[in-house]
């Protein structure tokens, strides 16, 4: 797998101080895509396990809340294998003391029916999803943590819980 980049602090795709993974490889070319450039499965850095140290460094801090992964696309079936390792490690590290937040243009649904070894596992592994591909006629500045409103910020916990998709208490629009 290749990167875009890493932010080391990242205040923009989820609460808090964030370490936000941009990873590379899209192939849902989303009209007004922000990030056009890491659609290329080539473009940026070669994701190593010296990166995955790197990131696990960062979020060292007690200010730091978490890592937000996004692309991109994380769950194109050839990044979830490097997505898989870096997750089960955040989780070795850092338990439950850090809320991992993935972006997917797929819909949760979607995912569900994906084949691969590794989906399952890394749905278990997230706190947040936010799924649903970047609509441009939907744009909305005042959308939290999300660009379209027809995408939705999932809280995976609750809704592994409970069976069914449950929203996160940030699928809303701020006040003007």
């Amino acid at each position: 797998m290749k990167y875009a980049k890493i932010k080391k602090y990242d205040v923009a795709n989820g609460p808090g101080v964030r370490v936000s993974l941009f990873v590379s490889g899209c192939t849902h070319h989303c009209k007004g895509c922000f990030n056009e450039e890491a659609w290329d499965f080539n473009y940026g850095n070669t994701f190593t396990d010296t990166t995955v140290e790197e990131i696990i460094e960062d979020l060292k801090p007690d200010y730091i809340s978490g890592l937000s992964l996004l692309g991109g696309e994380p769950f194109e079936p050839q990044n979830q294998k490097d997505i898989l390792p870096l997750l089960k490690k955040v989780r070795e590290v850092y338990q439950d003391k850090k809320s991992i937040w993935a972006y997917s243009g797929y819909l949760y649904e979607e995912l569900k029916q994906m084949k691969t070894e590794e989906i399952k596992e890394i749905l278990e592994l997230i706190d947040v999803l936010v799924d649903g591909e970047f609509e441009e006629d939907l744009k909305d500045p005042l959308l939290y943590f999300r660009g379209s409103s027809n995408q939705r910020i999932i809280d995976m916990s609750k809704t592994r819980k409970s069976g069914k998709i449950i929203l996160h208490e940030k699928n809303k629009r701020r006040e003007k």
